[in-house]
């Protein structure tokens, strides 16, 4: 069969994930290469230079969204070949795949237990509320992304004393808590894991030293940019999530986008189907028979803006 028939025959969303594939790996390519070589020569003004980032932080969610697609097995039909382009995207992101990978999926088995609330304090009215608002800013405003350079160290020290720090952070709250904890710490001993962790991180890094390199006396750019992307699956991260109780269905929520603006979020603003049925493949999403009709959900970029609202307070089991 050749190349034109295999595309005839390919479902949508595979042509369509193929398709952003090379958007991503472009935009990658011009962060990592393409930009620094036009900055430290005279064809390209700094500032029109500079400019051309933008488009490469707008694709964060498209770069985001297909590693998204490859952690629930649809990016592409082979399963070999899934699970190295989202890895190989990972990589390129700076996201430890293994950790993403499985977190996401505890996400989905224990969404909004007590360990999955980071909008939420359970300290009492009596005590301070300083830190949990520090930590939710800092979380907000681009230490989600952080935290996720930091994971990989550790797979560099005895399991032992990564299982404990992990099984520490996770905590053991809620009627779930002990599980989860102890899934956590379950894979963050486990060898083969941590082998893959260890050697992806290293990858990551030597890419970024080598983008840094090239850029020279320009390196701000590419740790601005960094930010940028950074800051935006931070607060992505959370916000379908914000201030939604145990009761709302899929404990998640959909939101209203601009035309157009879906393909570039991959319908990841369709959250609430995506916890419903997470088995579908992004372009299916608006077409799910329980979507709700547009003009019953909030907007997207509004619901970001409302994070920034704060945590709230709880001592029971309830947002």
């Amino acid at each position: 069969m050749d190349r034109q028939a295999v595309v005839r025959h390919a479902p949508p969303h595979v042509v369509a994930n193929v398709a952003l594939i090379a958007v991503a790996a472009l935009a990658a390519g011009w962060l990592m290469i393409g930009l620094p070589l036009a900055l430290n020569t005279a064809s390209w003004p700094p500032v029109l230079a500079c400019v051309t980032a933008v488009p490469v932080v707008l694709a964060t969610p498209i770069h985001w969204g297909l590693i998204h697609e490859g952690i629930h097995g649809q990016l592409l039909p082979s399963r070999r070949a899934n699970e190295w382009v989202a890895r190989a995207l990972a990589i390129v992101l700076g996201l430890p795949f293994d950790a993403v990978r499985f977190g996401h999926l505890m996400h989905h088995r224990f969404t909004r237990e007590p360990y999955d609330r980071p909008d939420v304090s359970d300290l009492s009215p009596t005590r301070s509320q300083t830190w949990p608002r520090v930590a939710y800013y800092a979380r907000l405003l681009g230490g989600l992304y952080v935290a996720e350079w930091v994971i990989p160290l550790l797979a560099f020290v005895p399991a032992s004393v990564a299982a404990a720090i992990v099984a520490r952070g996770v905590g053991n709250e809620g009627p779930v808590g002990p599980q989860v904890q102890r899934l956590f710490a379950r894979h963050a001993a486990d060898p083969e894991r941590r082998r893959r962790t260890r050697r992806d991180w290293l990858l990551s890094l030597a890419l970024y030293a080598f983008a840094l390199h090239l850029y020279g006396p320009w390196w701000p750019v590419l740790i601005v940019s960094m930010w940028l992307r950074g800051l935006w699956l931070s607060v992505a991260d959370n916000l379908p999530h914000y201030r939604v109780s145990l009761d709302e269905p899929g404990r998640a929520r959909d939101f209203r986008v601009p035309p157009g603006v879906g393909v570039l979020l991959m319908n990841h603003h369709l959250h609430r189907q995506h916890h419903l049925q997470p088995t579908l493949p992004w372009i299916a999403l608006a077409h799910a028979p329980r979507a709700a009709t547009s003009a019953a959900r909030p907007g997207y970029f509004r619901a970001a803006w409302r994070q920034f609202g704060g945590v709230t307070r709880t001592t029971t089991d309830r947002t």
